[in-house]
């Protein structure tokens, strides 16, 4: 339970996004917040003294060297995944909710992706930009694809893949999910059924769609032996976690006919201060025009702050009042 109700609710706002959005934030809470900030160009010192204290965080790292935060009842991702938590360094009671509000622009970004390999406009553009008509109707040149009648697979169906299975209902497409708990499907999905019929799934599908969590259960999910039960004319779009695939193993079907192509937003190493133009893999992917490479932005869209701050202010209102929060992540067991 947070503080006295009579005093301010002490908030510390920890990395860029939080901070950045720190006035957004003050204008959806009420005085009875206190709001401050902590980048670390503020210094570790700085850091230990906000901690003491804060009540709620919103942060989307937590690790174990992490300074005593005595006060702390509440960790606020400000983003869905919980990767970066270790949630056996987090005070006692502390409660651990995250936010979505991604699925919007993830969503449209999986459609764009998979249209862009049925119709290619990019490479048609490029050609005739340079003076042919190769591809056209005029000279009986190749079709182009088309998604109807093509098979979807939803690799785990929570906010994201519901969003994309709702998009693909106006493409006339065959959609199929697999996911952690069995459920009924929704209207425009074929069947959805719980992880052990990956391997089915993976048969059926023209394009895979990896829109699960990462945890123990799905790092390496897709390798040698799941890439190889894909058709070789399969399309991968991963908006996951970059080790939800083998790296290699995934390299290896990319310039082997294993699969014809993927979009990738998600990867294997990302940008820190020491190496802030770091590759994303360690093998070139960048080299291989039968993928499309794109810097994690799948969900970063002109309307993303403004949905998640709303629901981050609506939860640390009821985090003030005692009352149920929104998205609890259960973390027993964690670790």
């Amino acid at each position: 339970m947070p503080g006295d109700a009579q005093s301010d609710t002490c908030v510390l706002l920890i990395g860029a996004h939080p901070v950045r959005n720190r006035d957004l934030l003050a204008s959806k809470l009420g005085a009875e917040f206190e709001l401050n900030t902590w980048v670390p160009d503020d210094g570790d010192n700085a850091l230990v003294d906000r901690l003491k204290q804060a009540e709620a965080v919103v942060a989307m790292r937590w690790t174990s060297d992490m300074p005593p935060a005595p006060n702390m009842r509440l960790l606020q991702l400000p983003g869905a995944g919980y990767d970066g938590i270790d949630f056996t360094a987090l005070p006692d009671q502390c409660d651990v909710s995250n936010v979505y509000e991604h699925e919007i622009g993830i969503a449209e970004y999986v459609v764009a992706a998979i249209l862009e390999r049925c119709i290619g406009l990019r490479s048609l553009d490029a050609t005739f930009r340079k003076g042919s008509w190769q591809d056209s109707l005029i000279v009986a040149g190749p079709p182009h694809g088309e998604l109807s009648g093509k098979t979807v697979g939803l690799v785990g169906y929570g906010h994201i893949g519901q969003a994309v299975a709702k998009r693909l209902q106006a493409f006339d497409t065959r959609t199929i999910a697999v996911t952690r708990r069995q459920r009924e499907p929704d209207e425009g999905l074929e069947w959805v059924g719980t992880m052990d019929r990956l391997p089915e799934l993976l048969e059926q599908s023209d394009f895979v769609v990896l829109a699960c969590a990462l945890s123990p259960d799905t790092h390496h999910l897709i390798n040698t032996e799941t890439l190889a039960r894909m058709k070789p004319s399969a399309y991968l779009v991963n908006v996951a976690r970059g080790p939800v695939v083998d790296e290699d193993a995934l390299y290896a079907a990319l310039t082997s006919d294993g699969l014809s192509g993927a979009a990738l937003d998600v990867w294997y190493a990302y940008p820190s201060d020491e190496e802030p133009d770091i590759r994303p893999a360690r093998n070139p992917f960048h080299e291989l025009p039968n993928v499309t490479m794109t810097p994690h932005l799948a969900g970063y869209t002109d309307g993303l702050w403004e949905r998640r701050i709303s629901t981050i202010a609506d939860n640390l209102r009821r985090f003030r009042a005692g009352e149920e929060l929104r998205n609890p992540i259960e973390w027993v067991g964690f670790g």
